[in-house]
């Protein structure tokens, strides 16, 4: 019986301590959306757990996603550690109709980390 005690407990442990890509951990990352070196306001921010590759431009296919501001600043202030790819997508004027940018960059987090990762966008 004690013996079963210890291997449940040791799961549970095993289980609790390996969260990785998703919401609610000690990390972040945080960054700009530009267009050639323009900050991108509002432009929104999606984030793939658990990948290294694009999930392409269906939003749908991403964990979470978050509203830059003003500047075109955004963060996703708790992550645990692991792979993510994060995408952008917003509005430039200056292109042509439809003005629509976006783009994304692979993102490798550390434990109790913050990094910082801005978000090339293109027409």
């Amino acid at each position: 019986m004690k013996k079963n005690t210890l291997i449940f407990l040791a799961l549970v442990i095993v289980l609790i301590g390996c969260k990785k890509n998703q919401l609610g951990g000690n990390s972040s990352i945080k960054g700009q959306v530009a267009h050639h070196e323009k900050a991108i306001a509002n432009a929104l921010v999606y984030i793939k757990f658990n990948s290294k590759e694009s999930a392409g431009t269906d939003i749908s296919k991403y964990d979470a996603s978050v509203q830059a501001d003003a500047q075109g600043n955004y963060e996703f202030p708790s992550l645990y550690k692991g792979d993510y790819y994060l995408y952008a997508v917003g509005q430039d004027l200056a292109v042509p109709a439809p003005y629509i940018v976006s783009g994304g960059v692979p993102a490798k987090l550390g434990y109790k980390k913050k990094l910082i990762m801005n978000v090339p966008v293109v027409e």
